[in-house]
């Protein structure tokens, strides 16, 4: 995600540094971005050279006018990347999340800036996909939400705004429905096959819910129940056993190589 990320805003003619904690994921972000943009000048896109020389790797969190935070979907992973990009960026600069569940509140009150909080939630695949959900947390700024909004619209994306709720709108609706698949599979209902089959061909998906957990990773997919549980206290967002024993296994989808799919 923060990959793709950086590939639109630096396709859009601006700078981006790109900074991962993790020994390699930059490295391997760039190499993906080249694939990705070399696809897309296949059909008329962007010379991926040029692209690419806007896009400088970064060892540490740098200085900029707007951070676009993309870590794992763990509070206290984003809260401390918050707190430190709030002691390095201008006052002025704006703090974003692509959280796909934490309240932007929480994230917020991390920083001495609440009013230039937002989220930013971006959809994978980020270069093709062309929704963006923009969240106010509950001090977020008119002037915070009409910049983000306005740079999304800047990056070919359309701009929905919802409300500061676990989930939002969008996995508020998406992960229930990942997890009654995941339910139908435990009971024997069908097969992982067959209730794809169903949601493609029947609901005019693009995916079936069970290969889209697995693009999204279930580690990812329980940790946004798990939010989604906790923030609305109502049960049916407990997650699925199945996608608990999978995460514990290690079947963590696409990324692992196994998932509900063999990749």
């Amino acid at each position: 995600m923060g990959g793709g990320i950086a590939q639109v805003v630096a396709a859009s003619g601006r700078r981006v540094s790109l900074h991962d904690a993790a020994p390699g994921a930059v490295e391997r972000g760039l190499e993906t971005m080249r694939k990705s943009l070399t696809r897309l000048a296949d059909k008329g896109g962007a010379d991926p050279d040029e692209v690419l020389a806007r896009v400088a790797p970064a060892e540490e969190i740098v200085a900029a006018d707007l951070m676009i935070e993309a870590v794992v979907e763990d509070a206290q992973v984003k809260e401390a990347i918050f707190r430190a990009a709030d002691a390095v960026f201008p006052p002025e600069a704006i703090l974003a999340s692509n959280t796909s569940s934490i309240p932007i509140t929480s994230l917020a009150a991390a920083t001495g800036r609440p009013d230039r909080v937002i989220g930013m939630h971006f959809f994978n695949p980020v270069p093709v996909l062309k929704l963006v959900e923009v969240i106010r947390g509950l001090d977020t700024s008119d002037e915070t939400a009409a910049a983000i909004t306005t740079l999304a619209v800047d990056l070919g994306k359309t701009p929905a705004e919802a409300r500061d709720f676990p989930g939002f709108v969008s996995n508020r609706i998406l992960m229930p429905f990942i997890n009654e698949a995941a339910y139908a599979l435990l009971e024997g209902v069908a097969e992982a096959e067959a209730i794809d089959t169903i949601a493609t061909l029947g609901f005019a998906h693009p995916m079936g819910p069970l290969a889209l957990a697995d693009l999204i990773g279930l580690d990812t997919c329980v940790a946004i129940m798990e939010v989604l549980h906790q923030g609305l206290g109502d049960p049916k967002y407990a997650p699925c056993p199945l996608l608990r024993q999978y995460v514990q296994a290690g079947r963590l989808g696409r990324k692992s190589g196994r998932g509900f799919y063999t990749y």
